[in-house]
């Protein structure tokens, strides 16, 4: 017999092969459950950036309203023109908000490419103690 030579059955090498895999699988569901939860915040996040953007439009578009009627009723500049250049900033402030919201849910920001990188790697090194 020879030191280099592993004696374990063929029983206690599979066994050895479940429980590692086992764990492998276990610590996988834990990357995972990490990334969907980040996912989730930044769902959430985003979700709320929008909202908050369609209420700053919403507010815009009633002084942007407010602005025109004023204009036409004076036709001679002074309040409504003031009113209309606050409206136009409100409007761009909100279109920034959703701009970012709907980035921040876009497809490559919520993609799980951590754990789908290590499922990968994982698959590799088994295809490679197995063969």
């Amino acid at each position: 017999m020879t030191p280099d030579r592993d004696d374990r059955s063929l029983a206690g090498l599979i066994s050895d092969l479940v429980q590692q895999l086992s764990s492998l699988i276990q610590t996988e569901g834990k990357l995972l459950r990490s990334e969907v939860r980040e996912s989730g915040k930044k769902i959430t996040a985003g979700a709320i950036e929008i909202v908050a953007g369609a209420g700053l439009l919403i507010a815009a578009l009633v002084i942007l309203l407010q602005a025109l009627v004023q204009a036409l009723a004076a036709a001679g500049l002074g309040m409504a023109w003031s009113a209309l250049l606050v409206g136009l900033v409100v409007a761009l402030v909100g279109y920034l908000v959703v701009r970012r919201g709907t980035k921040n849910l876009s497809p490559d920001e919520l993609a799980l490419s951590r754990s789908t990188e290590q499922l990968r790697k994982d698959a590799n090194l088994v295809k490679e103690q197995t063969q």
